[in-house]
């Protein structure tokens, strides 16, 4: 493999930056902090809204002009300019339909992608939502802030049964907590025969054509699977009516998965338990959403997967991924986008 150049082209800490200069003598890194956008937060790839002047696009454009290789997708109007890309690391998993928009899928940019570095934060938002609601955490709140000491009977998640809609790495970290709190768990799966080194910790896997008939069998739901023409409002009126009465469900995925307007009827009747949501159909949700104000809603910013470690975690992919790509062994890749399934 000739030498090769990475650009930074989302922020990133400045030690995950100088692993990624040592991970090659014949790599070139450029990084541009002035050109970035300040970040909000710890692992923050989006930034506060930037306004580059006249000369710093210029530079912003030639040093992707000079990319093989990218941290993090571009922006559609800086494709014209990266005619030497040949490589994108993303720093997130479901990424399919940003790679679709740009065309990556049909210019033969091999592109990897963060997973299975969000599936531990995520299995801990959804056990924290679903702990909350059947162990009624909101209610022992309301107690203790009317200082009411009343002792009272509740429910336990042991016995449940979870239903994960998907059996990916987001389905593995949820099912590995489940299993830990003596939950059955079954998945929903698009590929029956597919060998996963997790599927012991499904009790069952079940094919999409038993999607509403397993629901039936649900006491939470949890939506794990990326969003792809085959998973659009995968979760629709029906899918929600065939839940039990009552259950809790918790949306990792996309907000494209579920029919946001059936689920916001569901809650208005009652027939959901309670919803907790880190995505939706509209990001920012609209300030006049319904989903704000409903009792038995958590509304988590699309946040729930991004903690502290998160970007030594996927520097981490990085640097395995550009030892594999420099000693020309891309089979051995890890995360490589699937661009007919998008995932």
């Amino acid at each position: 493999m000739p030498p090769q150049t990475v650009f930074i082209a989302s922020p990133l800490e400045s030690e995950h930056v100088a692993a990624i200069r040592a991970a090659h003598p014949e790599l070139t890194v450029l990084h541009a902090p002035d050109l970035l956008p300040p970040i909000r937060y710890i692992a923050d790839h989006k930034g506060h809204p930037m306004q580059r002047s006249e000369a710093q696009q210029r530079r912003w454009h030639d040093l992707i002009a000079q990319a093989d290789i990218l941290w993090d997708l571009p922006a559609a109007e800086d494709m014209p300019f990266a005619a030497k890309l040949r490589w994108i690391q993303t720093t997130s998993t479901g990424v399919g339909q940003a790679v679709r928009q740009l065309g990556l899928d049909t210019r033969g940019i091999r592109v990897t992608t963060a997973r299975g570095v969000h599936a531990g934060p995520l299995a801990e938002f959804v056990f924290m939502a679903l702990l909350t609601y059947f162990r009624k955490l909101r209610e022992l709140e309301a107690e203790q802030r009317a200082h009411r000491w009343v002792r009272t009977c509740y429910t336990e998640v042991a016995g449940r049964t979870l239903v994960i809609i998907g059996a990916g790495d987001l389905a593995r970290g949820c099912a590995k907590l489940a299993k830990a709190l003596d939950m059955r768990v079954i998945a929903i799966a698009r590929d029956l025969g597919k060998a996963r080194a997790h599927n012991a910790l499904f009790d069952a896997i079940r094919p999409v054509a038993a999607l509403h008939a397993t629901l039936r069998e649900a006491d939470a739901v949890v939506v794990t699977v990326p969003h792809t023409p085959a998973t659009e409002h995968l979760i629709d009126a029906a899918a929600l009516a065939a839940m039990p009465r009552g259950i809790a469900f918790v949306n990792i995925a996309r907000g494209q998965v579920i029919d946001e307007a059936a689920l916001i009827a569901s809650l208005r009747e009652g027939h959901i338990g309670f919803a907790a949501l880190d995505v939706a159909t509209i990001e920012p949700l609209p300030v006049d959403s319904p989903l704000w104000d409903f009792p038995n809603v958590l509304i988590s910013p699309h946040s729930a997967s991004t903690v502290t470690t998160e970007n030594r975690k996927i520097t981490e992919i990085f640097v395995h991924n550009l030892h594999c790509w420099m000693d020309g062994n891309l089979d051995a890749m890890k995360n490589v986008l699937d661009t007919q399934l998008m995932y």
